[in-house]
């Protein structure tokens, strides 16, 4: 796995191991997050029960013994014996082990340490709420000024604050902060946090679970699909390039028949119709003056015949093209064609060196420049024309223009001379071996026919 994540990268993982990995990751987190929050809500919900239950139970013996901070702001003595007993050598002292009376503006008017009592410290927001009328309460948190005492006793401890209300108005006269002693409490917080992880966790586990299960099937499903895609996409590559491969070795086979054909015309018919036309000339001397204008309109016809028997001849012959390179080959298209038409082609090559195409390949650029220097000579009067080939790499460009009037749309496949197959047929070569023939107008005017082919697949 840490070889193919060093090759591909996160791309080159499965879908199930992009979900497993991305998804543990947010499934951590939406544990830790989740548990902090359920953990701390009931952390906070059991700490203002107990923090209530304690209040009201203090309130009601704490209450009536510190009226008289209605209408004074310092608690009698009696009223601070009265406390103080209340909170030595009984049940309620063991769980409360101190306790402070406070005053508005943060004035302490009793304690069970007195040495702080008639002192003030600057209010916590947990006081300024109580003297509005909300018990509050914070769980191990002892250190503010007054609670040096506190934190130095080494036990847990649950700090209440409880207003208390003159029992005649029920408006708030002081707040009464005790600290009682949560052992028990820190352990039934301390499983209830391990509780609500444990069931977080549980439940977390068991939707990544039930998630991955669900992505792990589809990912497989993808996985297969994927691999009869690539496998028919393999078999319909090697069927294109064996249909490729037949097109281009029936191509070759074509005008290697065409070549014989060609040769047979001009070894033939041709040489048959030349012994025809030296009897003429033996057959003119035996009619005499009278016959001689028949004799002359035949040799004229046979004449003809010859002549154009050599033109097809030679239109249908190749040169030794397996054996010429394609510099060679196109030099040699431009002579012939300047020879019949006698119309210059400027020729470009752009070829790497040790650069060799097979012979069906040679056949398709010769048919090409051959067909396009034909319909530029036939359709644009031979203005211009040119050709050029440029190999980069694997692609091959070849381009035969000239600067005639060119043409709104591909003309038909008629050709020019009636010796090669026309546009149609040198469309249907072109992609026999893969490529694309595409005929165009050109910048500046003209028309251009542009052939592209991509020699992988030669």
């Amino acid at each position: 796995m840490d070889d193919l994540w060093r090759r591909k990268g996160w791309s080159g993982l499965s879908l199930a191991r992009q979900f497993a990995l991305a998804g543990g990751v947010v499934m951590l987190v939406a544990t830790g997050l989740v548990g902090w929050f359920v953990a701390g809500r009931i952390e906070q919900v059991v700490v203002r029960n107990t923090a209530n239950a304690t209040a009201l139970y203090m309130e009601s013996f704490v209450a009536p013994l510190t009226q008289d901070l209605g209408h004074a702001d310092n608690l009698s003595d009696e009223s601070r014996a009265r406390i103080g007993a209340l909170l030595e050598n009984t049940a309620l002292g063991r769980r409360v082990v101190s306790f402070k009376i406070w005053r508005q503006g943060g004035f302490l008017a009793d304690a069970s340490n007195t040495a702080l009592v008639g002192r003030t410290f600057p209010p916590t927001e947990n006081l300024k709420l109580a003297w509005a009328g909300e018990v509050r309460a914070d769980f191990e948190d002892t250190g503010d000024p007054e609670d040096k005492d506190e934190n130095a006793l080494g036990v847990p401890l649950l700090e209440i604050y409880s207003p208390i209300r003159d029992v005649e108005t029920g408006r708030v006269i002081a707040v009464a902060e005790f600290y009682e002693v949560a052992t028990q409490l820190k352990a039934d917080l301390a499983r209830a946090r391990l509780a609500s992880w444990t069931t977080v966790a549980l439940v977390m586990l068991v939707i990544g679970a039930s998630l991955f299960a669900i992505v792990l099937r589809g990912s497989r499903t993808i996985d297969r699909q994927l691999a009869a895609l690539t496998e028919l996409s393999a078999r319909n590559v090697a069927l294109r390039l064996r249909v490729q491969g037949a097109a281009a070795r029936f191509a070759a086979m074509n005008d290697q028949t065409l070549r014989r054909i060609g040769a047979d015309l001009h070894d033939g018919p041709a040489q048959q119709m030349g012994f025809a036309a030296l009897r003429l000339d033996a057959l003119r001397q035996a009619v005499g003056p009278k016959g001689s204008a028949s004799v002359d309109e035949v040799a004229r016809a046979v004449k003809d015949a010859i002549s154009e028997i050599r033109t097809i001849s030679r239109g249908l012959s190749l040169p030794d093209i397996d054996r010429r390179s394609l510099r060679d080959l196109l030099q040699r298209l431009a002579e012939a064609h300047k020879a019949r038409t006698g119309v210059d082609v400027a020729v470009s090559c752009s070829i790497p060196p040790g650069v060799e195409l097979p012979e069906a390949a040679k056949i398709c650029i010769y048919r090409f420049v051959q067909e396009g220097l034909n319909n530029g000579w036939h359709h644009a009067e031979g203005k211009e024309q040119s050709v050029d080939l440029m190999i980069d790499g694997d692609d091959l460009r070849l381009t035969v223009a000239d600067r005639g009037p060119g043409f709104a749309a591909p003309p038909p496949g008629a050709g020019a001379d009636g010796t090669t197959l026309g546009l149609a047929g040198l469309g249907d070569r072109v992609e026999s071996l893969g490529g694309q023939l595409t005929a165009r107008k050109r910048a500046g005017g003209g028309a251009e026919l542009v052939m592209t082919l991509d020699l992988r697949g030669l």
